[in-house]
């Protein structure tokens, strides 16, 4: 677990690594937004003021070891949601900004409700300002419906949360490239960022393959349950790995690679 700055309307913010998500310094943020020459009692007040965040407080808060000048010391920090809802409570008008924000990000939510089109579109829109080309975002786009597709058979047919979508996700991507999520994302360097997000042509093609292979087989067997479900899994990536393999010997490479989105757009600022 390690700990991060981060910058904050120019005021720097103490963040932390906590079972997967960051969780920020909530006195921080505080002070960062308010002119409150106490935070602790700010956060107190604001805390009797609010009865409504006062009630849900457990949820979003946690002691939390952060470094300071005087070394470790565990202090009250919010994951990403908590610290929304903390800004949604503070009344100065530097916070107004990121209410307005939040305001707009959840009427384009219900909007992408009514509306699922717009969702897709407006992801496009956010990879093509990242650079991405317009052939990748294609396959991206695909794969993420493909992707859909999958999970959706995975709840139907008795996956129940998360852990269960992680183990038929890794037993798919071991058969199809020989490495887990987690492993595929050591080798290209990558930390919080979406695996998917860094695959290049062949990736995404082949594990495109193997998710739609795994689909179509849970469906012509009529699968029930996470260990068939699995069996499925091994199966459907095999379909991809040993196209893979067949590929690997004409081009004389690997199609797994390191390559990664970041470090492409690291090398075009390098030759600018």
């Amino acid at each position: 677990m390690g700990n991060k700055i981060a910058i904050f309307e120019g005021k720097k913010i103490r963040k932390t690594l906590h079972n997967g998500e960051w969780w920020f310094v909530i006195v921080d943020v505080i002070e960062a937004l308010t002119d409150s020459k106490n935070s602790k009692q700010y956060l107190k007040n604001m805390l009797n003021r609010d009865t409504e965040l006062a009630k849900g407080w457990v949820q979003i808060e946690h002691p939390l070891w952060i470094d300071t000048s005087g070394g470790k010391q565990r202090i009250i920090c919010a994951n990403t949601e908590g610290i929304f809802r903390v800004i949604q409570s503070i009344p100065s008008p530097k916070a107004e900004p990121f209410k307005r924000w939040l305001a707009k990000v959840g009427y384009e939510r219900v909007q992408e409700i009514e509306d699922p089109e717009l969702a897709t579109k407006r992801t496009r829109a956010l990879y093509k300002a990242k650079g991405y080309s317009d052939d990748w975002i294609e396959k991206r786009m695909r794969g993420i419906a493909i992707r859909e597709e999958l999970t959706d058979e995975w709840k139907n047919r008795g996956a129940k949360d998360n852990k269960d979508y992680e183990i038929l996700t890794a037993e798919i991507s071991k058969a199809t490239f020989g490495v887990t999520p987690s492993e595929y994302k050591k080798l290209k360097g990558l930390k919080r960022e979406n695996l998917r997000d860094h695959m290049d042509d062949f990736e995404l093609i082949f594990n495109m393959l193997g998710e739609r292979s795994t689909t179509e087989i849970h469906r012509l067997e009529n699968s029930k349950g996470v260990l068939k479900l699995k069996q499925d899994a091994d199966r459907g990536g095999k379909v991809a790995g040993i196209a893979r393999k067949e590929l690997e010997k004409e081009l004389g490479r690997s199609v797994v690679t390191k390559q990664n989105f970041l470090k492409k757009t690291e090398n075009k600022k390098l030759l600018k």
